[in-house]
């Protein structure tokens, strides 16, 4: 049974994720845990299956505290009082969609073990329901939200600046306007009410959907846009000029900030050569594509900073999850000083092509065997996540799609991207 993908566990409300799942989860996880924190994001089945979720862990023996609606790096660090952390959100997800995250007690989702665990309980139907008398408490808590701002604005600086921030109607809402305000911001919110709807976007902070933010940051003068997804693990920008700022510039700018002249990053294998390219100095360790995978890395190799182009940015020092909240507020500081435009304007910049070619998922593993012998001819070969190329003024990835019947290729080159793009998809066509 696989229910764990590279984000927890997630799918359509009352279809894939169902309250007698919900419910099987909680009594594995209480299996192995006394105590437990769950929180919640504004989404309309997210109530229904927290619901489920505390009566399993209950049933198992655990007591569980209810936090009530708040983001998912306000849970991760309410974990470090209890056995574990449980956050009910789809993330970016649109609103038909929940799923279920499990945190450890230092910040760290639950890796591939801990997931292995639970699943193999509940397929092997081994609960322990426990005594009357043994039944887990059920409490309520309301510091969440104010110990990570009071985490947050210990290690950040005040700031006096005009800020527009998107909440996208979900978890963010809580606490990133509260908090910008606390540094010393003038803070106009867009979409700050919440609402499991999600009326006003689609949760993903990506550059269509946020047309609106965009403009109000030219409008009302603002030194910089801020938003969110649905539980605000992830932040996206917008600079002065209300130019929505990239993925890859993002880990960039991060990256300089908290690695400097030296140390290590850890980003996943579809990021632009742009970031390793703006930190000469340092070592930059790739890994499998999910905050997750970055998040282990982080935490193995001690490295200073890691992110995904997606919008997770993790910071070791205060936290293993990805932290959207900390990421605003880090942001606004390095804006006081420098304008984002401004440091955007010192990045290098490549030309990047992606595609996908269709490919049946029972077919994904040998193609994917067959492309790696043909891709060793081209250079450096990593398989961490796919087919990883790496060649002297380029690189490309082929990686079989985890969620459709298809084969992606990304290519980016200093120059001739269309070229070596036209040879991996030779090379994927030939392979078929």
């Amino acid at each position: 049974m696989k229910l764990f993908g590279s984000s927890g566990i997630r799918g359509l409300a009352n279809k894939e994720i169902t309250v007698d799942l919900a419910l099987k989860v909680g009594l594995a996880l209480g299996r192995s845990h006394g105590s437990a924190v769950i929180g919640r994001d504004p989404r309309v089945s997210s109530e229904m299956i927290e619901c489920a979720l505390v009566s399993g862990l209950v049933s198992a023996g655990c007591d569980v505290v209810k936090v009530g609606v708040v983001t998912t790096p306000t849970l991760a660090y309410a974990a470090r009082k209890y056995d574990c952390g449980v956050m009910i959100t789809a993330s970016h997800n649109p609103a038909p969609y929940v799923g279920i995250k499990l945190w450890n007690p230092d910040g760290m989702a639950f890796n591939s073990a801990q997931q292995e665990e639970i699943e193999r309980t509940i397929e092997q139907q081994h609960f322990i329901a426990v005594p009357w008398n043994e039944i887990g408490n059920i409490t309520s808590d309301s510091s969440a939200i104010k110990d990570h701002a009071e985490l947050i604005l210990s290690n950040v600086k005040p700031v006096n600046m005009r800020v527009v921030v998107d909440c996208g109607c979900a978890a963010g809402s809580t606490i990133t306007p509260f908090l910008l305000r606390e540094m010393g911001c003038e803070v106009i919110t867009l979409n700050a009410q919440l609402d499991g709807h999600f009326p006003a976007r689609n949760p993903e902070p990506t550059e269509e959907n946020l047309w609106m933010l965009k403009k109000a940051v030219k409008e009302f003068g603002a030194l910089v846009g801020i938003a969110h997804d649905g539980d605000a693990d992830r932040m996206m920008a917008v600079d002065e000029n209300g130019e929505f700022v990239s993925g890859d510039e993002m880990l960039a700018i991060f990256a300089l900030r908290e690695c400097k002249d030296s140390g290590k990053l850890v980003v996943p294998v579809d990021t632009s050569m742009m970031v390793e390219d703006s930190l000469p100095l340092s070592k930059v360790i790739h890994t499998r594509v999910g905050d997750v995978y970055v998040a282990e890395e982080l935490k193995r190799t001690g490295a200073t900073f890691g992110g995904e182009p997606s919008g997770s940015w993790i910071f070791p020092r205060v936290s293993y999850c990805p932290d959207g909240i900390f990421a605003a507020a880090l942001l606004v500081e390095m804006v006081q000083e420098k304008s984002l435009a401004k440091m955007r304007a010192i990045l290098p910049r490549y030309p990047t092509k992606r595609g996908t070619l269709p490919c049946g998922d029972t077919e994904k593993e040998r193609v994917m065997q067959t492309i790696v012998g043909k891709m060793e001819q081209m250079g450096k070969v990593t398989t961490i996540d796919g087919v990883r190329v790496e060649m002297k003024d380029g690189w490309v990835l082929i990686r079989p799609s985890g969620t459709e019947p298809k084969i992606r290729i990304t290519a980016e080159s200093r120059e001739n991207v269309d070229d070596l793009y036209a040879i991996a998809e030779k090379i994927v066509q030939g392979s078929l």
